[in-house]
């Protein structure tokens, strides 16, 4: 298995700049941009738009907004560096689909696998959703609770694991 990253933060923290940079400083010649946002609306498709402007020429983009497992098995190898952003909003993604805790259970079974097997570097952006208050609704609540498991098991197999804060990186594992 070669490193595995993960960045974990807030809205804002700071946790894609950290991850972008920590790639482009790796010896990997290519550098791909795993991208699981499905835009719904037009605010999204522009928000999309500036960061893939932002992130320059140097990237490509892949898009995996279902199959994030299988991407990895694919594009991990020796000469690659993928950054995956983010697994908050692939478990949306999940969740959009209609697919039960089960189900989800599952594809999150099948990305730590696939981490495990990955033959080049990978490194993760997701949102930390247990400083928060207990969402209202059914809907909300469960995708706390997966995101969080989710995120229980991608830092069990992740060599390093970061906590921005206010744009300050925090090394909860390995170093930040």
């Amino acid at each position: 298995m070669t490193e595995v990253g993960l960045v974990l933060g807030g809205c804002k923290s700071g946790k894609s700049d950290y991850a972008q940079n920590m790639v482009l400083h790796s010896e990997e010649p290519e550098k791909i941009f795993v991208a699981t946002c499905a835009p719904q609306d037009e605010e999204m498709r522009l928000r999309v738009e500036r960061h893939r402007s932002k992130r320059g020429t140097q990237w490509r983009t892949v898009e995996a907004q279902l199959d994030l497992p299988e991407t990895i098995r694919v594009r991990a190898d020796k000469d690659s560096v993928l950054l995956v952003d983010c697994l908050g909003m692939w478990v949306t993604n999940l969740l959009g689909q209609g697919l039960g805790d089960a189900e989800c259970h599952r594809r999150f079974t099948a990305l730590v696998e696939a981490l495990e097997e990955a033959e080049g570097p990978v490194w993760l952006v997701s949102n930390e959703v247990g400083c928060g208050i207990v969402p209202e609704d059914a809907l909300s609540r469960s995708f706390r609770d997966l995101l969080g498991l989710l995120n229980q098991r991608v830092a069990a197999v992740s060599d390093r694991v970061v906590w921005m804060v206010a744009g300050l990186p925090l090394g909860i594992k390995g170093s930040a």
